[in-house]
């Protein structure tokens, strides 16, 4: 059997009941960091479920996954993923792949950023589909203008936009939303549509699931001026309905 679970959005302490329980009776515990800054603590990870848990790189999930797929055919294997289970459609192909191999497999959900974002007052109806800004190196310094036409495509039906930040595990980076709005203002001058500006407010939201999350709403430029923790993300808004203007005021900078 292959189990996906969720870790949630922050530390160890967002494990379900559910999830302690089957990692406990399962034969091999595997766990990816690589898509977002993760505060848990692991040896109390491992202490809570009882064994160790492996952490796998991003190749071993996209090029190297069928050992973890042969493995499932004869063992109870449970990959713990950061956020929910199948946010990622890398996790959406592994469950894919071993339902195709006859392997049993089952799906534990967990917090996500996605519906996560609902704390800024933000309706998440109201959300078009979702953009990872990347880090420059990872489009070999080409501007990365397909996440501008997702803003454009959304401001054009009213819909707000979640702006994930990209992460480079293997060199332990993890990009600041003063970086992402800095390529997203390069390439509305490169492409010059109006569609993002200096003067357009934004929010970001900062270390979502803790203690002390932190959600800012101001214009553009003065929220590259604001160091953040991370893990966090920017929302560029659509229409804002009356409420979510009321709510995001809470948050103003000025």
């Amino acid at each position: 059997m292959l189990i996906i679970a969720g870790l949630g959005l922050y530390d160890e302490k967002d494990l379900s009941l559910r999830e302690i329980e089957e990692a406990k009776s399962s034969d091999k515990i595997f766990i990816e960091l690589y898509t977002s800054k993760w505060y848990g603590n692991f040896k109390n990870l491992e202490k809570i479920l009882g064994k160790k848990v492996e952490v796998l790189e991003r190749k071993d999930l996209e090029e190297n996954f069928q050992k973890i797929l042969e493995l499932a055919k004869n063992k109870k294997v449970i990959l713990f993923v950061q956020g929910d289970a199948l946010v990622q459609t890398t996790h959406s192909s592994l469950i894919l792949e071993a339902k195709k191999q006859g392997t049993e497999t089952k799906v534990i959900h967990n917090a996500s950023i996605i519906s996560a974002i609902a704390e800024t007052g933000l309706h998440p109806q109201k959300f078009g589909p979702y953009i990872t800004i990347p880090f420059l190196e990872r489009t070999k310094g080409k501007l990365p203008e397909s996440v501008y036409e997702v803003i454009k495509m959304n401001k054009a039906r009213g819909l707000h936009t979640l702006c994930l930040l990209d992460v480079l595990a293997e060199e332990n980076r993890y990009m600041e939303p003063k970086e992402g709005l800095k390529i997203l203002l390069e390439i509305e001058e490169k492409r010059k549509e109006g569609i993002i500006s200096e003067e357009e407010e934004a929010v970001i939201f900062s270390k979502a699931g803790s203690e002390k999350p932190l959600i800012v709403f101001g214009k553009i430029k003065d929220l590259m001026k604001k160091e953040v923790e991370i893990p966090a993300v920017i929302i560029i808004p659509g229409i804002l309905h009356f409420t979510e203007k009321d709510f995001l005021l809470l948050y103003s900078e000025e």
